[in-house]
């Protein structure tokens, strides 16, 4: 008898593509054949053979809505076809509803693990077994990892920002950073900074009631976990957000005020709080150069956008499921060069 519950999890597999190879899988003693190509996530072009799905490939992907303009999928599958791993990564467009059905899914048709994207990295931590010390700090959650049937959530947001600080030539470890927001993204980059030994951190917050407790309470979290001065500051505060960014070694930008197509905005209000020889981060991506980035610049700062904490990240959410090192110098030059 199919167990009912079973069967709405194998329902919800065929309304949504969350398998999209020629894989034949045996999901409660049911042989189902999903026949969709893998071409729209580019897995194949023109006469190169990039990846063969056969009947053992490893499941691993992004859930998230939505999705269609993630790079994730074209990085990692280019990684295993570089390693030579018989693993494929797809990314699955999901309502909320459909959120709890789609992570015990993944579990029980035995996938490696699955990145989590907007709007679901604090929604999901509820379904996981575990978490790690860094997504328990932040609060959100990034990757998951399959093991033995248990769901462990970390976060490789704050990795992916630190190796890209570095891999833009700068050491903030001991410094000070100014970060504006503390939505999902800024906790992430300040628990890995805390973590790592930045020494102090200044977070600017809406003051809206629900939004400011929970800075406050994750200022908490990262005292009691790590030795980081951090305050948080009302985002109104004007003359405070110019004096932690005149202390500070780096100014970051984990709000989405800049992003495309509002791009003619900015989060700071004054050109004059950038001074030449400040490290300013915008981990907006689209557009590459936002307003704060163009104003950092023609200040004399030296900046970088988020485009390579995306890879980093990802580098880091593949080296947990897989045990080795995304070839991150082929990954770049494919898909980042000419970003």
């Amino acid at each position: 008898m199919i167990n009912l519950k079973r069967l709405k999890i194998l329902t919800f597999f065929l309304k949504h593509p969350i398998i999209r190879t020629y894989k034949t899988v045996h999901i409660y003693q049911i042989p189902i054949i999903i026949i969709e190509k893998l071409e729209k996530y580019e897995i194949q072009k023109g006469r190169e053979k990039i990846m063969e799905i056969t009947g053992k490939t490893t499941l691993t992907g992004l859930i998230g809505s939505p999705v269609a303009h993630s790079i994730s999928p074209q990085m990692h599958n280019e990684a295993f076809r570089q390693l030579g791993l018989d693993y494929v990564y797809l990314a699955f467009d999901l309502a909320g509803s459909d959120l709890g059905t789609a992570v015990r899914g993944l579990r029980d048709i035995g996938a490696k693990g699955f990145n989590v994207t907007m709007p679901y990295k604090v929604h999901v931590l509820e379904y996981m077994d575990e978490l790690t010390p860094a997504a328990k700090i932040a609060q959100a959650c990034n990757t998951v990892i399959i093991k033995d049937g248990k769901l462990t959530g970390h976060t490789t947001d704050g990795i992916g920002f630190m190796s890209s600080v570095s891999d833009a030539g700068h050491d903030i470890i001991g410094k000070k950073m100014t970060v504006l927001g503390c939505g999902g993204a800024a906790t992430a980059i300040c628990t890995q900074a805390a973590l790592d030994g930045v020494s102090d951190i200044d977070i600017f917050q809406l003051k809206l009631p629900e939004e400011f407790d929970r800075a406050l309470a994750f200022a908490d979290r990262v005292r009691e976990h790590t030795s980081c001065n951090i305050h948080i500051y009302d985002f109104a505060d004007t003359e405070q957000m110019r004096k932690s960014i005149s202390e500070s070694a780096i100014l970051t930008n984990a709000t989405n005020v800049g992003m495309a197509p509002h791009d003619d905005q900015c989060p700071i209000p004054d050109a004059s709080m950038l001074l030449p020889g400040l490290i300013v981060c915008d981990i907006i991506y689209n557009p590459r150069k936002t307003k704060l980035y163009q104003m950092a610049e023609a200040a004399g700062c030296s900046v970088f956008n988020g485009l390579y904490m995306l890879l980093f990240q990802g580098a880091a959410s593949f080296e947990c499921w897989i045990g080795q090192k995304m070839p991150v110098d082929i990954i770049r030059q494919k898909f980042f060069s000419h970003q």
